[in-house]
């Protein structure tokens, strides 16, 4: 039945049923998903909605699945996952991105018209929707730093109006902003670079790339850095403090490389991961009084 539904409102070769979630999520884990269906533009994302509230059926927004664990049992409802994929550079040192664009992507059309300032986020594997929901950041810098405004419709609202947010408005912090609370899914956003020498630029990219490769576990899946930060310590020294680098529980092991990342070892199941994680957090708090946060998102 609700196949039928979907295609009313979205082409039929974007409608998966049954889907494995451990093929889009970048953990390579998770049960599958009732209907899992590629959203290519704004008329299928309002669609997608409205078709979710009349059946009253649940709907999930991902981008990549880069910063996900799914769990085992699957996602009952629909799972959108955005896809769309245009640009525009603006003036000389804007660009309108849509929400579904690969970072690294991105990244590449910035070195190609000489734009600099989003260097940093050119290894975070997720799409540009995802980094602007949870501030993305590494090597000292945020998407916070780069974002002039953003588009958005909220599930939530009646009329599934365009809405648009200027930087503060997106009331950013570590690895926080306000879309991380309100269900809305993103359009499309504009950021704020600079012209700069074409290889610096790509300077710039090289040497991150390779400092991401010595120090990140980047062959095995992984949902990224697992843990965040803490206010006052670096959660990766604890872990390797407790002598937690390498521990595992089934298929998901702490990194040897990086204690601050969870692997997916050998077949990991979601149960691996966080129980796994459970544990880490349970012994970092032992030995050290210190809360640490998951930086990832479990879903399902």
């Amino acid at each position: 039945y609700m196949h039928s539904k979907l295609i009313q409102y979205i082409p039929s070769e974007q409608i998966l049923e049954n889907e494995p979630m451990k093929k889009h999520t970048s953990f390579k884990i998770g049960g599958n998903a009732d209907y899992f269906v590629k959203i290519r533009n704004i008329e299928e994302i309002k669609n997608i909605i409205r078709l979710s509230r009349e059946e009253n059926i649940p709907l999930h927004i991902i981008g990549n699945g880069s910063n996900l664990l799914v769990r085992d049992e699957g996602i009952r409802g629909i799972v959108a996952k955005i896809c769309t994929d245009t640009y525009e550079i603006l003036e000389e040192n804007k660009i309108r991105v849509d929400a579904g664009m690969l970072n690294s992507i991105v990244s590449k059309i910035l070195l190609d018209n000489s734009l600099s300032g989003f260097e940093f986020a050119s290894g975070i594997p997720g799409t540009i929707g995802g980094a602007i929901t949870m501030n993305a950041g590494a090597y000292g810098s945020q998407m916070e730093d780069i974002v002039e405004c953003t588009r958005y419709i909220s599930m939530e609202d009646k009329n599934l109006d365009i809405k648009e947010i200027s930087n503060k408005e997106h009331n950013f912090s570590y690895r926080y902003s306000r879309f991380k609370e309100e269900k809305v899914v993103i359009i499309d956003t504009v950021l704020n670079l600079r012209k700069a020498n074409q290889e610096d630029i790509r300077y710039t990219i090289e040497e991150l790339r390779k400092s991401r490769m010595e120090k990140q576990p980047i062959d095995k899946p992984s949902a990224g850095s697992t843990f965040k930060r803490g206010e006052d310590f670096i959660t990766a020294k604890l872990i390797d403090e407790a002598g937690l680098k390498g521990f595992s529980v089934g298929g998901a092991q702490v990194s040897l490389k990086h204690a601050g990342f969870i692997v997916n070892n050998n077949n990991a199941t979601a149960e691996d991961v966080i129980n796994l994680i459970k544990t880490v957090q349970e012994k970092v708090y032992e030995k050290f009084n210190k809360k640490i946060e998951l930086e990832i998102e479990i879903i399902g």
